[in-house]
This record gives structure tokens, C-alpha cells and sequence, in this order.
């Protein structure tokens, strides 16, 4: 740093003018300083001491300039009219020791007119790193400093609606790839990330998603569950033996995790016929390697993770938010009926005795949706079906869990008043085809 003259801050010998820095509370402090430097680099002080500055006939008040200033902001006072007496370029960077001290000797600037130093700040500001706090107050702050302050919100601006779109499908891809293990955290971030681009919160959600979004989606999604039904396949057909159970259960749970999330996320996109129609082609062997694995309390966390996911599936069918024929409705009451039936007592079981009931803590609800969602399934299915299904049901000992009571008092209702309901039908039809 270079002197601008030889004239220094506080040399009592050269000084003309006295610049009082005084607070509220009492404090008053004295600096001696040039005139030609602060009205050379500071409009305010350019001002109090013009002539045409109306005290300015008054005996001494060109050689004492009063500055208010509030207690919290006297340091950063002091720090302008230091840096009025150096060369403030770009090779004075270590100058402002911190975001929060550079924003306090930038306000002091914009106060006292001084565009070199403010204009040094915004560029010290606009550069470095802010904590979550600074950034706060940069927004409380710098949106009162007009166009001069400016470049140091640009990396808080809204984004085009065409880059948030290329960032999401390019982050899609990567959530929904099966990277080398060192790579999980990253996918697991990128997934988080995703999820709430999409999310409604306090604000709206970053994406509103089209039908390009959608369809890269769910492209994303069905070669998952390609890999997913090759590491199934595999899994089924490899032998069990103690060494390989461990390497088998880490396996499943990477693509149900990532299978997990894509099902959140076509939720939210509402696009979930491809993955309930991936579900459905995958469910026979998904139940087949649980039933296989052993009974360990890891296996039971497997179990649980599971029905999520299948709850959300047949929420989907049977709320008619995806359309399946008859046949697949029935065949999927068929395989989770008896895993749901038989996972919840032990999961109930496990979460109750055994340490790990925290991760296999359940919120009642989703039993409850289960249910209520398998009862809907069941009273939509043809007659015959819904017959088989409840037969199966009645003679089960997990007759309790789910509940299909109400299923059966539809089908019975139905059933009794069927002839009498159809009666006109059927009249009809005899007539029509009667010579």
C-alpha cells in the first residue's frame, strides 16, 4: 500500500481539520486529518467543508467536522477514515478482514459518499464466501445502496427456467445411476437436492415440471428398475451361504433406497404409472428374495422399507391414479396381501424388544392407509375376484391385520341385491333378443 500523500491520519502537525466521531452513548473521539484528502475522497466531507455549506461563516466549523455515528458502527468509522488515506485498488484485498466488517465499512461508505472504498467492498463482498448469517444481512442491507451495491446479489438472483430445468435432468440422471460406493453420499445429496427443487414449502417449488421433465423421469426411472430386476435376478439365483448374505442384503437395499426416492419423487410429478407398472412386474421377486433372507432385525428394517414403497404403489391403484386391469389389481392383492399380513406382527415385535426400534418405529398411519387402501383395491375388483380374495381372508389366522370387514360387507350387500338390481338389465337384453 502506497500513500496517497505524505500527509498521514492523526499527524497532529500537518492536520487542518478535526473530524469528532461521536455516539449516543457518550463517546467522542478525535481524528486529525487533511481536508484535501476527505473532500477529494468523500462527498460528505466535500460538502461540510464547501462554502457553500451554511455554517460554514461559523467560527471553527470548517475545522471540526461532527460525525454521528451509533456505537456498533463506530469501529468501521474509523476503518473509512483510515482507508481515505490509502490507495484502495485491487491489490488492497486484505484490507476488510471478513465479510461482516467489509458490509460495515461498506455502509459507512455509502453514508459518508466515499465510491472508491464502497466500490472496493461490493468487490470484496461479490467475491468471497458468506456464512448463512452474512448473507442475511446482506439482504437486509445491500438492496438500500441502489445500482452501486448490485453485483453483490447477483449469486442470489433468480435463476432462467432453462437452467433449472438442464440442472435437474442432469442431476436426475446422476440420483438414479448406480455409481462406484464412494460416489453414494454424493447421489444421496443430489437426490435430497432434487426433492426439494420440487418441494412446496414456505416458497413454491423451484421446477414446475413439464412434460420433458416427466418423461426424463421416468426414463431415469425404468432403467433402475432394470438394474434393480438384474440384481434381483442374480440375487435369486446366487447360492446363500453366510459369506454372501451380508453382500446380498446391501444390494437389495442401495436400489430399494434409490427405488424409494424415485417413487417420492414421480409422486410429486405426478407421473407414477411407469414405476406402479415396474412395481407390479417386479413384486413376485422382491417378495421372493425377502422371504429367502434371514430373519435378522436388518432384514426387518428391509421388510418395512418394503411395504413404504408398496403403500405408495397400491395407494396409487387404488386411488385410480393409475389404471390397472382387473387381473393385475387381483394379482397384486395376492403377493402384498400375505407379506403385509405377516410383516407387520413382526415388525411390531422387533420395535418393541429389540434396540433397534428407533429405525423400526412406525407411524400408525401408514398401517391404517395400508388397510383402508387394500379395502378400496378389493371393492373394485369383478365379484368372482373379490370373492377369492376375501375366502383366502376369512380362513387366514392374520384375519385381524388388514382388516377387510368392510370389503366384505360391500361384497355381501352387493351380492344379495345383485339379482334385483340387474333385474332390468337383464329384461332388457331377453326382449332385444326375443323373435
Amino acid at each position: 500500500m502506497e500513500p496517497l500523500a505524505p500527509n498521514k491520519i492523526g499527524d497532529r502537525s500537518t492536520s487542518d481539520v478535526v473530524v469528532r466521531l461521536r455516539t449516543e452513548d457518550g463517546r467522542d473521539d478525535w481524528f486529525y486529518c487533511h481536508s484535501h484528502i476527505l473532500v477529494e475522497k468523500s462527498k460528505y466531507f466535500a460538502d461540510r467543508l464547501s462554502e457553500s455549506w451554511p455554517t460554514c461563516q461559523i467560527l471553527d466549523s470548517r475545522s471540526c467536522v461532527e460525525v454521528y455515528c451509533q456505537e456498533s458502527d463506530f469501529d468501521h468509522h474509523v476503518n473509512v477514515l483510515r482507508l481515505l488515506y490509502v490507495v484502495v485498488d485491487d491489490s488492497t484485498d486484505d484490507l476488510w478482514h471478513g465479510v461482516t466488517n467489509a458490509l460495515g465499512i461498506l455502509q459507512v461508505a455509502f453514508k459518508l459518499g466515499c465510491p472508491q472504498i464502497a466500490t472496493a467492498c461490493v468487490s470484496y463482498l461479490e467475491a468471497v464466501p458468506w456464512e448463512e448469517a452474512e448473507e442475511e444481512e446482506i439482504l437486509k442491507i445491500i438492496p438500500e445502496m441502489g445500482s452501486l451495491a448490485q453485483p453483490v446479489l447477483s449469486r442470489l438472483q433468480p435463476v432462467n427456467s432453462s437452467a433449472i430445468c438442464r440442472i435437474f435432468l442432469t442431476a436426475i440422471q446422476f440420483a438414479t445411476s448406480s455409481p462406484p460406493s464412494p460416489m453414494n453420499d454424493l447421489k444421496t445429496s443430489a437426490q435430497e437436492q432434487l426433492e426439494y427443487m420440487l418441494t412446496e414449502d414456505d416458497d413454491g417449488p423451484l421446477l414446475t415440471a413439464d412434460e420433458n421433465i416427466k418423461s426424463e423421469a421416468n426414463k431415469c426411472v425404468k432403467e433402475l428398475f432394470i438394474r434393480f430386476n438384474s440384481v434381483l435376478e442374480s440375487l435369486l439365483c446366487e447360492p446363500v451361504d453366510f459369506g454372501s448374505e451380508a453382500r446380498r442384503i446391501k444390494a437389495f437395499q442401495l436400489h430399494l433406497s434409490d427405488l424409494s426416492w424415485a417413487c417420492q419423487i414421480l409422486k410429486i410429478l405426478e407421473s407414477m404409472k411407469d414405476f406402479v407398472n415396474g412395481w407390479v412386474d417386479a413384486s413376485h421377486k422382491i417378495v421372493d428374495f425377502v422371504e429367502q433372507a434371514s430373519s435378522a432385525a436388518e432384514t426387518t428394517e428391509i421388510r418395512l422399507k418394503v411395504v413404504e414403497v408398496a403403500a405408495k404403489v397400491l395407494e396409487a391403484i387404488g386411488c385410480g391414479t393409475v389404471i390397472l386391469p382387473a387381473a393385475k389389481r387381483l394379482y397384486m392383492l395376492k403377493v402384498w396381501l400375505p407379506f403385509v399380513r405377516i410383516t407387520k406382527p413382526l415388525i411390531d415385535s422387533v420395535a418393541t424388544t429389540s434396540e433397534e426400534s428407533v429405525k423400526l418405529k412406525v407411524d400408525n398411519e401408514l398401517w391404517h392407509s395400508l388397510e383402508s387402501t387394500f379395502v378400496s383395491i378389493v371393492v373394485a375388483l369383478p365379484s368372482g375376484d373379490q370373492a377369492e380374495i376375501l375366502s383366502e381372508w376369512l380362513g387366514n389366522k392374520h384375519i385381524h391385520y388388514p382388516d377387510l370387514t368392510e370389503a366384505f360387507e360391500v361384497w355381501c350387500y352387493r351380492s344379495k341385491i345383485a339379482k334385483r338390481r340387474l333385474a332390468h338389465i337383464w329384461l332388457s337384453r331377453s326382449t332385444v333378443n326375443s323373435p
